[in-house]
């Protein structure tokens, strides 16, 4: 959450493509997990109190970080700072405090983890072959590996929240659990999404497209098989739960159901 979020992008960068890909698919979710297990069930009063200041970090997470995103130079960087702002739909879902909005929390912790480790994985592979992150080194690579490009294109469309992908399913629940509680929370929020849009596609735009300038890249490899079976169970996990999405909430609707019930009965709701 911001403003504590500082540590994550340092961690990402220092950290090997495995360490990433577990931080930012589990380790990030220990915090949303702790708000459904402790905050709304064990201290539901207190859980309202601070919801307007809840709110503000969200809507703070998803804006101001998306705009720090954009002025990355680093690919990882970029994307962890991606994370912090789509965990701000998570915090945002929870405190909402009604089933759509924790529904929507649940969802988007889990999309996040399959679409966010995605894109370290991508990060990964050419970082292997040819040891920097740097945007400015690349360029042009759609000519050199098409397949890395598709995949690429289709998870940073799934960070974006493509309708046919689960990052559209967690980001729509969410603000439509926000906008029963607070409009104007869900409507800035609603503008993460444009600026998620502007960060990731001018991210794709400057290392897949335009002329090869960099005369390192000529005899860069496409993906191999090996990778290429990392990124199968990541692709149908994204798609089939963007077009399938009840797999996941038919799952834990009773449960969120219990839990917002005794949460609105406990506040007077």
């Amino acid at each position: 959450m911001w403003p504590v979020h500082t540590w994550l992008p340092d961690a990402h960068v220092q950290a090997p493509t495995a360490g990433s890909v577990i931080l930012a698919g589990i380790l990030l979710k220990l915090g949303g997990y702790g708000f459904i297990l402790f905050n709304l069930p064990m201290f539901p009063q207190a859980s309202q109190m601070f919801t307007p200041l809840v709110f503000a970090l969200s809507v703070i997470a998803v804006v101001y970080t998306s705009l720090v995103a954009f002025r990355q130079t680093d690919i990882k960087k970029l994307i962890a700072y991606s994370s912090v702002a789509h965990m701000g739909f998570v915090t945002m879902g929870i405190f909402a405090g009604n089933e759509t909005g924790v529904q929507g929390a649940i969802f988007q912790m889990l999309s996040h983890g399959l679409i966010s480790g995605a894109l370290f994985l991508c990060v990964g592979v050419v970082y292997d072959r040819m040891h920097t992150r740097e945007i400015a080194f690349y360029g042009g690579l759609t000519a050199r590996m098409p397949w890395y490009a598709a995949i690429f294109l289709m998870f940073t469309m799934a960070n974006v929240g493509l309708p046919g992908t689960s990052g559209f399913i967690g980001e729509v629940l969410t603000m439509t659990g926000a906008y029963q509680v607070s409009t104007w929370t869900a409507l800035v929020a609603a503008s993460g999404v444009i600026f998620s849009a502007v960060y990731a596609l001018t991210l794709f735009r400057n290392v897949m497209y335009g002329p090869i300038t960099n005369p390192a890249l000529e005899n860069i490899t496409d993906i191999d098989k090996r990778e290429l079976l990392l990124f199968v169970p990541l692709i149908i996990g994204t798609i089939g739960l963007g077009l399938y999405p009840n797999a996941i909430l038919d799952f834990t609707g009773p449960s969120v159901e219990a839990l917002t019930t005794a949460y609105r009965a406990a506040i007077g709701g």
